[in-house]
């Protein structure tokens, strides 16, 4: 079974190498592909790690690998593929997360096959990330029922304690949004940017197909309830 949790000590800080930065909001400084991150140490961890936010490094707190990191690492293959592999290892997650709810075998057969060969095509990647988002569509209708529309640009948006069970939010601008207390039991959040969004005391149980870096891009607490870890710089 493949591992889709990051474990960075298993890793050759390939997120810290092989990925650019652009300096913004989410990073301090810009970094070029291929050239190790200044905090790198020589034994591959982040110098800065206990602090990476008062940093300016938002970018490496939200991020995750979804194991593709220590398998590169690991099976000792080469590390350019790294950004590929992340993309496959990503596929596979919402696929588990798909066959919770409806048939997805086939497709997860299919992207591991492509995450195991020795070339990795970023045009078959794409190709399949179309066929695998067609697919989680079909099982997200068909998990939450009918359910209202609601416009895709929610950024900074007051939805306080509304009631968002089974909404699609799908690709949904959600940056800084209030969502305190509201209810987004069994909302599909497939790719909605939740950055700075507020979703203290918010009930995100049974969302489909929330990640560990939406959670992590978001603010919440210990009132927030969800299925996944709880981010360690959640106050």
């Amino acid at each position: 079974m493949i591992d889709l949790r990051s474990d960075c000590a298993s890793c050759a800080g390939l997120c810290c190498v092989e990925l650019p930065f652009t300096r913004s909001a989410d990073f301090a400084v810009d970094k070029p592909a291929g050239k190790p991150c200044v905090n790198l140490t020589g034994d591959f961890r982040c110098r800065i790690h206990d602090r990476l936010l008062d940093s300016g490094y938002q970018g490496c707190v939200t991020f995750d690998c979804f194991g593709a990191g220590q398998r590169v690492t690991q099976e000792k293959r080469d590390v350019a593929l790294f950004p590929l592999l992340r993309q496959l290892h990503e596929l596979l997650w919402y696929l588990d997360e798909a066959g919770r709810y409806g048939h997805a075998a086939d497709l997860r057969e299919e992207t591991e096959a492509l995450a195991a060969s020795p070339v990795i095509d970023a045009f078959a990647i794409g190709e399949l990330r179309a066929r695998v988002g067609a697919r989680l569509g079909e099982i997200s209708e068909q998990a939450r029922g009918p359910a209202k529309e609601v416009r895709r640009d929610l950024a900074g948006a007051r939805l306080r304690g509304h009631d968002l069970r089974n909404v699609s939010l799908r690709g949904r601008l959600l940056i800084g949004a209030d969502l305190r207390g509201a209810d987004l039991r069994g909302a599909d959040l497939l790719g909605a940017d939740l950055r700075g969004a507020d979703v203290r005391g918010a009930d995100l149980r049974g969302a489909l197909f929330l990640t560990r870096p939406q959670v992590a891009a978001a603010r919440g607490d210990r009132e927030t309830r969800l299925d996944l870890d709880r981010p360690g710089h959640w106050r």
